[in-house]
């Protein structure tokens, strides 16, 4: 039987107990939360553009790198203003519906030989109840799957024989894969917490070989939550967390808390339950908000990196009367 690096590979990208990773991983979860549930598109009234690039254990070769550009809306037709029932009774009604957000993003995310390249859109529907909005989020998309033969090697038999490519008897090496996610996001001046499901078809990648049939895309679910607490007028601390499970039960959890200055700077703490701590910082400049996150495993893999790195750039327009003014995203 050949032997090769192919087995290997796609055992460890498709074997969720060996903690290998099926989604991107990202630390900045708050900045970007839209990539994990479709749910918060568009959710505060912000037309945004976010471009997320990380490198995970940087120095560490063919390691885990993933990249992605984003855009969500919320189409609003007038201002949102206040009503008022009475002197003691005022409430935040939308004048119109506004109820529609919609998004897209393309991603990029490469582990060793392997590759996935893909396109999501989404829709979401917002209601509010007082001041309390619940949102409710579907997308879909199709990914590239892709494995580069120029990052294998292959290793002889044992008796000698030549060795025959694995991929030259049949193996595909791309192949296209359609999925969706759903979610479910609720949100008001001080609590937002959300969940979702990606992945939600549990896709097969057909890539040529019957060996290969029982290799598919799992279910993952992800529950986000934060709360808002006013120190004084310029101080916020907001305690959060990101909850993440597969169909394999293999399960993550981060938690921590940023603090955030006159709402435009913001450093923050995380810790993840694989060993890892994250350094969590970004500053607002007008429009653009800018994001960094370092993250330092306490295992062995340290010793061979310099940390894995993140950075989000979001602009955000429509700051106006067109928004929800008691929504904040960062």
């Amino acid at each position: 039987m050949v032997r090769s690096v192919i087995w290997v590979i796609v055992f460890m990208f498709l074997s969720l107990p060996s903690r290998a990773q099926q989604i991107p991983l990202y630390s900045q979860y708050i900045m970007n939360g839209y990539l994990l549930n479709p749910a918060i598109t568009g959710h505060d009234g912000y037309t945004t553009f976010n471009l997320t690039a990380r490198q995970q254990w940087l120095g560490f070769k063919d390691a885990p790198a993933s990249r992605s550009v984003s855009g969500e809306t919320r189409l609003l037709r007038k201002s949102h203003v206040i009503k008022t029932r009475s002197v003691n009774n005022r409430s935040l009604k939308p004048s119109t519906k506004g109820r529609v957000g919609l998004g897209g993003f393309i991603y990029d995310d490469r582990n060793g030989a392997i590759e996935r390249t893909g396109l999501q859109a989404s829709y979401a529907y917002h209601i509010f109840i007082k001041e309390t909005q619940m949102s409710f989020g579907l997308s879909a998309g199709i990914f590239q799957f892709k494995i580069d033969e120029n990052d294998l090697t292959f290793a002889d038999e044992f008796d000698g024989s030549p060795t025959e490519d694995p991929i030259a008897l049949g193996y595909q090496k791309v192949t296209y894969v359609p999925d969706a996610n759903l979610g479910f996001y609720v949100s008001d001046p001080r609590f937002y917490g959300g969940i979702s499901v990606n992945q939600l078809f549990q896709s097969y990648l057909r890539i040529g070989n019957r060996q290969f049939e029982e290799f598919r895309m799992i279910r993952h679910y992800y529950l986000l939550g934060g709360y808002r607490f006013e120190l004084s007028s310029k101080y916020i601390l907001e305690p959060n967390f990101l909850f993440k499970a597969t169909e394999k039960k293999a399960f993550q959890l981060d938690a921590g808390a940023k603090i955030v200055y006159n709402n435009d700077f913001w450093g923050g703490l995380v810790f993840r339950t694989n060993g890892t701590l994250i350094v969590l910082a970004g500053v607002k400049v007008k429009q653009l908000h800018i994001g960094y996150a370092f993250d330092y495993m306490f295992t062995a893999i340290q010793k061979h990196t310099y940390g894995s790195h993140e950075i989000v750039l979001a602009l955000k327009l429509g700051d106006n009367a067109r928004r929800y003014r008691w929504l904040n995203r960062y």
